[in-house]
């Protein structure tokens, strides 16, 4: 398992939303050999949330090699055309390590704010990752459907990703999501607020079967457990505070549910969930600290990360 961070995007209480901050939390996670770095996407929400693709732009030479993933980017909300120009961009500056991770997004509010039915999101979307590939192909087609048209639109520089970067498919795990994912996806990104290590195991192989029904190898098929938010803390009382005065509030879930998806509390609670998640599949997660985030990514990396690698590592190796 690999761990990657979200980005501060979130104002879960009295976040400063500058550019240093922003800097110094990607700075810290790179020297902390976290591997990946990724940015959410609202244009508008129930707490102040930064602008995630320039957000992600503004720390590209403070991540160094690490993997760039936007999660979830709106095409829908923002269209195809100009989000892909602007993922085509961040790859670029980058030297090639973005993923684009995409989804249709949750909110009506988003939908509302750029005049776009939300009833029609599932439609649009599934046109809107075909118009991104048709737009980062160098020759190909032009995609054409109901709602988005490429034809006569080219989009230069191209990404510095031959095709432009991996699409990944956001999906908290239904059916339908799923076959999107197999049928559009180069990856799955998951939400560690609406699943269990449970259900993804169990999700996990249903997309396994879908992808063979796409032609696409399972084993090679790689996904992620986004928007892990945590807190690690041995006292009680504090991670039931955050729980109830922070979390729950901005993303209106009940508390018992993100209780036991989330890593609030102890360290070696966190490990085990993490553990477990490991156990069903996940390959990859990224955490996102809700306060005192630098801390907190210092804490995760030398009381976290330990435990889980330990455990999973060959019984020969442990410690």
């Amino acid at each position: 398992m690999e761990f990657g961070v979200h980005l501060p995007l979130m104002d879960f209480g009295d976040h400063p939303f500058t550019l240093d901050h922003l800097v110094t939390y990607a700075a810290a996670a790179h020297r902390l050999g976290f591997t990946a770095v990724a940015a959410n996407d609202h244009l508008t929400f129930q707490v102040p949330w930064l602008d995630g693709p320039t957000a992600l732009v503004a720390v590209l030479a403070a991540t160094g090699e690490m993997a760039l993933f936007t999660s979830l980017a709106l095409p829908v909300v923002r269209g195809p055309v100009p989000l892909a120009k602007a993922l085509a961009a961040i790859d670029r500056l980058s030297g090639g390590r973005l993923n684009a991770g995409v989804g249709p997004g949750s909110s009506a509010a988003d939908y509302a704010a750029v005049g776009i039915d939300f009833a029609e999101r599932w439609a649009r979307f599934d046109e809107s990752v075909q118009a991104l590939r048709a737009l980062w192909r160098k020759d190909g087609p032009a995609f054409v459907g109901r709602f988005y048209s490429t034809d006569g639109i080219v989009l230069e520089p191209p990404p510095a990703q031959e095709g432009g970067p991996p699409i990944w498919i956001g999906s908290w795990g239904s059916d339908a999501g799923l076959r999107r994912v197999a049928g559009l996806g180069d990856g799955w990104l998951a939400s560690a607020y609406n699943t269990t290590p449970s259900l993804f195991g169990q999700a996990w192989q249903d997309l396994g079967v879908e992808l063979v029904s796409h032609g696409k190898d399972p084993t090679a098929f790689p996904n992620a457990l986004a928007t892990m938010w945590c807190y690690i803390t041995d006292d009680a009382a504090e991670a039931a505070a955050i729980l109830r005065t922070r979390v729950a509030p901005a993303v209106h879930r009940p508390e018992e549910l993100l209780r036991d998806c989330l890593g609030i509390g102890p360290a070696a609670q966190f490990a085990a969930k993490l553990i477990a998640f490991a156990d069903a599949g996940v390959q990859r997660v990224f955490i996102w600290p809700v306060a005192d985030e630098i801390r907190q990514l210092e804490r995760f990396a030398a009381e976290v990360r330990p435990l889980v690698v330990n455990s999973l590592a060959p019984p020969s190796t442990r410690v």
